[in-house]
């Protein structure tokens, strides 16, 4: 069992613009050096432990890849299996899981059960989704954009779609860490907390029309409309979100080398059109694939 306070990763803001440029030049190192059968031992004798509450394809398989190529060990709990079903708190799993492991990467709903496992845990926590933030997401995408750009710095970014969600919360903390100017078309009912977006500033404009957020803009991200536990909402969300759907016409209007960016899985013809996420800007692929290397470099720096 580890002593002291843990570092955990709850939210971008958890690191400092200084340490996100250091983890994103080590994502580019890692990612430079990656090859069949190679295998890095900065991890050697670690073990993660990985914690899903919700379902999950890209985060399970980063973090499990990452560890294997890092040379530490990975284990996989979906909390079904687990004894939380059986009535079992988060604290007192956080706090046995922290006897076995070196870091745990947790998956859940409420950002309060999220903070009450942290709390508990004597080991470092990484926040692999919650209902409130996707920060591991984030340092994929911004990653991309600095392999697509060169820069995060005065890029505009506009966001489509549900503004309350984890994954476009994420991108407004993103916008003052990094830099850029992002413009979030969201529909009223589907707007981010008023304190997370004061704390953005002038990086961050909110507007209910689509065009106008895509208008010159550099990138287009968006997100799916019904994220897990709210899947009885569904009708009344696509009704409510159809107007701001990414489609061709209006990708027409971002800038000429703009670059479509989506967390996955994606709903082809509903939040996104298939040309679009299928099209020569897309950059989904590649961001899905360096979240393998930004993870890489945050489980360096949190349990190395």
């Amino acid at each position: 069992m580890r002593v002291g306070v843990p570092r955990h990763f709850l939210r971008l803001a958890d690191r400092t613009p200084e340490e996100h440029r250091a983890l994103l030049a080590r994502a580019r190192a890692l990612k430079a050096a990656r090859r069949p059968g190679r295998r890095e031992e900065t991890l050697a004798g670690r073990t993660l432990g990985l914690l899903f509450e919700k379902p999950s394809t890209r985060t399970r398989v980063s973090f499990e890849v990452a560890m294997i190529e890092l040379g530490g060990a990975a284990v996989t709990l979906p909390a079904a299996e687990s004894q939380l079903p059986r009535g079992e708190t988060a604290e007192d799993t956080a706090r046995v899981l922290s006897r076995y492991l070196h870091g745990i990467v947790l998956r859940t709903f409420g950002d309060d059960r999220l903070a009450a496992f942290a709390r508990a845990a004597t080991v470092p926590v990484i926040n692999g989704l919650s209902d409130g933030a996707h920060p591991v997401q984030l340092l994929a995408d911004v990653f991309t954009l600095h392999e697509r750009f060169g820069r995060t710095e005065g890029l505009g970014v506009a966001f489509l779609g549900d503004g309350a969600g984890n994954v476009a919360r994420s991108w407004i903390e993103a916008a003052r860490l990094f830099g850029f100017a992002l413009r979030l078309a969201a529909p009223e009912g589907f707007r981010p907390p008023g304190d997370e977006a004061a704390a953005a500033g002038e990086h961050l404009s909110v507007t209910d029309r689509p065009a106008e957020a895509v208008q010159g803009a550099d990138v287009i991200a968006t997100d799916v409309w019904t994220h897990m536990g709210r899947e009885a909402e569904q009708a009344a969300r696509r009704a409510a979100l159809a107007p701001f759907a990414v489609t061709s016409a209006l990708a027409a209007l971002a800038a000429p080398n703009h670059v479509i960016l989506h967390c996955l899985p994606a709903h082809r013809g509903e939040e996104i059109a298939a040309a679009v996420l299928d099209g020569p800007h897309s950059a989904v692929l590649d961001e899905a694939e360096n979240r393998l290397h930004v993870q890489k470099a945050l489980l360096e720096e949190t349990i190395g």
